[in-house]
């Protein structure tokens, strides 16, 4: 006989016959166990009204994450995987694709930007392949307003990558 887990209805069934300060409580008791927890109800509270300055300000942090990156391509690819890992973490918090998108866009944008042009390392290269990859299924996704709103500075995007980095094929993306 082990410990039950019980399921989300369950769960949210049982949060909605607790008193205020009993959420309050098992909400800050939450955040203590874990960093990520912590992370996620500062978002919720503090920058969920204002979508566009936190992605503006993770944008940042990942331009401040790029300037630090070193001359070695074994340590620039766990930089960038670490930047990744940011950026994954921050588009849970959002749960929004087109917030994701921007993200990812300007994840390889910066990429392009600062990048040897000439990189043999395959573990570097494929950081940027994923990320393409990865942003056009995600823009297929969306709804066909959207879809049209992004496709253009994708394939802007796309263009770019081709022309500054000779392994890219641009076929492969759009």
């Amino acid at each position: 006989m082990g410990i039950n887990t019980y399921n989300l209805q369950s769960i949210k069934k049982e949060l909605q016959h607790l008193s205020s300060s009993q959420l309050t409580d098992l909400c800050l008791r939450l955040t203590k166990y874990k960093k990520e927890n912590k992370e996620l109800l500062s978002y919720l509270l503090f920058e969920a009204g204002n979508e566009a300055g936190y992605i503006l300000g993770i944008k940042e942090e990942v331009e401040d994450l790029y300037k630090t990156l070193p001359h070695h391509s074994y340590y620039q690819a766990k930089l960038l995987r670490k930047i990744l890992k940011l950026i994954a973490k921050h588009a849970k918090f959002m749960a929004s694709k087109p917030a994701e998108i921007d993200l990812l866009m300007h994840f390889c944008e910066q990429y392009i930007k600062r990048i040897e042009k000439k990189i043999t390392y395959k573990p570097l290269r494929q950081l940027l392949s994923k990320q393409l990859e990865k942003a056009g299924k995600l823009i297929g996704n969306l709804h066909e307003d959207l879809q049209f709103d992004y496709q253009s500075d994708f394939e802007k995007l796309v263009n770019y990558a081709a022309e500054t980095m000779s392994w890219i094929n641009k076929h492969d993306y759009v």
